[in-house]
């Protein structure tokens, strides 16, 4: 429909919205596919919140019109904007405000790149949203549309809170790798290095991160009845409701507001008959259609290698279906499955009855395949997919593990999640001496990022000692003892170390035990030295043995660790602004 028919009011709409928020975007898309016909938004601005879904939902919008007066006429409600009129049997005011009595969780520094709500960051830049309501993702859509970096830290977001539109556009963002979602992480304290904002998350998975700019999406509320000119006649008629919850003191209100709910079509729409969107139970209840609709939402991604060591133990590559796979070696990327998947095991699974349409998401450092398929050292970067080494961990009496025991059952060709974003600060970074001693310790599947460390190193020439140290139960758990021996026989500098603990015949020694027996110089000609080496160490934080505080006299566990050792020959812990030379993973 043309817009000029709105200036004749013999028009009758059968709905009006004012303000193209995400929530009044769901509720003309929930309108017009429940039978309504003449559904407009009008929206003060040049832009709605999500402009993607006008074209596919043909959604009619009024750009730059201010509501006026909304009066109650006869039988019908008029709508006066600054320059149009419209004649409707219902409204809908979407509209929000920002709650001027609303402060950030944490202090805002004083700098033009910390800010509230909006700032016109360009394009090309890092941008940090922080917040949890479909105003934080209205935002994190805006920038990533002008082509920013953009990550969204959301601890405790509930995604069954937004409305529809804005919960989609999320989904969207993060199925297409175009967003870093962080639900389980929200800055702490915000630093500076030079002009640039320093975010600590407080959070041992999300390492600190630097920005362009850093947005607190405020909360916002929607508009009361006198800033949209809605007369007392207009409220008392019925025909205008607001967007949000009942309890908030709104003469009528639709809750939730993005559809046409059965209060208000019983109201203003007797002839429109209203489909409650299916449970998750009642998904679950269509079974394999519904399988197959979750899968096609959520992945973005394909497994293109499955290789098992072991039945437990799995190398796996996985290639996104779109965006970019570098990193540095140590980082580490996510990958999900849904709780729809079946498990290996039958343990006893509570949250797969709560949340069986959602992502089960975990961070797992990304390996190397070492060689390339001519027998070079691999540089991961030239490659279109990631590498993974990851353990099937067994349920206990006080942890039902919730992806392995799914991840176990899949097969190269199957569909998975794929964060869109590496991160992690434990690399190669520190190492700029060339002569260096380099020594990995590491546990398990821990020795992932490992891999590729030590493969950049030797790509780049690194001319002085490299070792490798890893303990594992038996032999049958070293996933890449063929590509280490590999190793060895072509550099004459690089040394890998396996331990079974476990092994019958084989005496039990512990990461520890190499530095207390002094191994590196008496068996592998090593001097470690407090002033060239460098220790990177990854796996269990008993091995890792890290003390507590960051500043004074340090508190080491009970349990000695590498660490302790460590320091105890002069070493320093690399830690936030205060740089050392023994390094560790910290999102185990």
């Amino acid at each position: 429909m043309d817009a000029s028919d709105a200036s004749t009011p013999n028009q009758l709409y059968d709905l009006v919205i004012v303000g193209g928020s995400a929530g009044g975007l769901s509720t003309a898309i929930s309108s017009l596919r429940s039978g309504l016909r003449r559904v407009r938004i009008i929206e003060s601005s040049s832009r709605v919140a999500l402009p993607d879904l006008i074209g596919p939902n043909q959604l009619d919008v009024g750009f730059g019109e201010t509501v006026e007066s909304v009066e109650c006429i006869g039988d019908d409600i008029v709508v006066n904007t600054n320059r149009l009129s419209y004649r409707t049997r219902a409204v809908l005011v979407a509209d929000r405000r920002a709650d001027v009595s609303w402060t950030p969780p944490i202090a805002m520094p004083d700098s033009s790149r910390v800010h509230l709500d909006e700032v016109a960051a360009g394009t090309d830049q890092d941008v940090l949203v922080v917040g949890l309501s479909d105003h934080a993702v209205e935002l994190t859509a805006q920038y990533v549309d002008a082509g920013n970096r953009v990550v969204l830290a959301a601890a405790g977001m509930d995604p069954t809170l937004l409305s529809p539109a804005a919960a989609s556009a999320l989904q969207g963002l993060e199925r297409g790798r175009q967003a870093t979602l962080l639900y389980r992480s929200t800055p702490q304290v915000i630093t500076f290095v030079g002009e640039f904002p320093m975010v600590e998350f407080g959070d041992r998975r999300t390492p600190d991160l630097q920005f362009d700019h850093v947005v607190f999406a405020s909360v916002r509320h929607v508009s009361e009845p006198g800033e949209v000119g809605v007369t007392s006649a207009a409220l008392a008629s019925g025909k205008v409701w607001f967007l949000g919850d009942p309890g908030e003191g709104r003469p009528v209100t639709t809750a939730p507001g993005w559809q046409v709910g059965p209060a208000m079509a019983e109201a203003c729409f007797p002839d429109v008959k209203v489909d409650t969107p299916p449970s998750p139970l009642e998904r679950r209840a269509r079974h394999v259609g519904a399988i197959e609709e979750l899968r096609e939402e959520h992945y973005n991604a394909t497994i293109t290698h499955f290789e098992a060591t072991h039945s437990d133990l799995w190398v796996l590559r996985v290639k996104p279906d779109q965006g970019d796979t570098s990193y540095l070696p140590g980082q580490y990327a996510s990958l999900g499955l849904g709780y729809w998947e079946e498990r290996i095991d039958d343990a006893p699974d509570s949250e797969a009855d709560k949340r069986w349409d959602k992502l089960i998401r975990r961070s797992y450092s990304i390996s190397s395949r070492m060689f390339d398929d001519y027998g070079y050292l691999t540089d991961e970067n030239g490659l279109d997919e990631l590498e993974f080494y990851i353990v099937l961990v067994p349920p206990t009496p006080d942890n039902t593990p919730a992806l392995t025991p799914r991840l176990a059952l899949k097969h190269e060709g199957d569909r998975i999640y794929l964060g869109p974003k590496v991160a992690g600060r434990y690399t190669l970074k520190s190492v700029i001496n060339p002569r260096a001693e380099i020594v990995f310790f590491s546990t398990g599947t821990g020795e992932a990022p490992h891999n590729g460390m030590v493969v950049e190193l030797l790509r780049k020439g690194h001319t002085g000692p490299i070792v490798s140290a890893v303990t594992v139960r038996q032999s049958a758990d070293l996933g890449y003892l063929d590509k280490h021996r590999e190793l060895e026989s072509r550099y004459a500098n690089y040394h890998y170390v396996p331990m079974p603990t476990r092994e019958p015949g084989v005496p039990k020694r512990y990461l520890q035990d190499l530095i207390r027996d002094d191994d590196f110089s008496q068996k592998l000609g090593v001097e470690l030295s407090a002033e060239t080496s460098h220790v990177f160490l990854c796996g269990n934080p008993a091995m890792i043995g890290l003390p507590e505080g960051e500043q004074g006299e340090l508190v080491f566990p009970e349990v000695t660790g590498v660490a302790e050792l460590l320091v105890e020959q002069g070493f320093t812990l690399d830690r936030r602004n205060s740089p050392g030379n023994i390094h560790y993973e910290e999102y185990w």
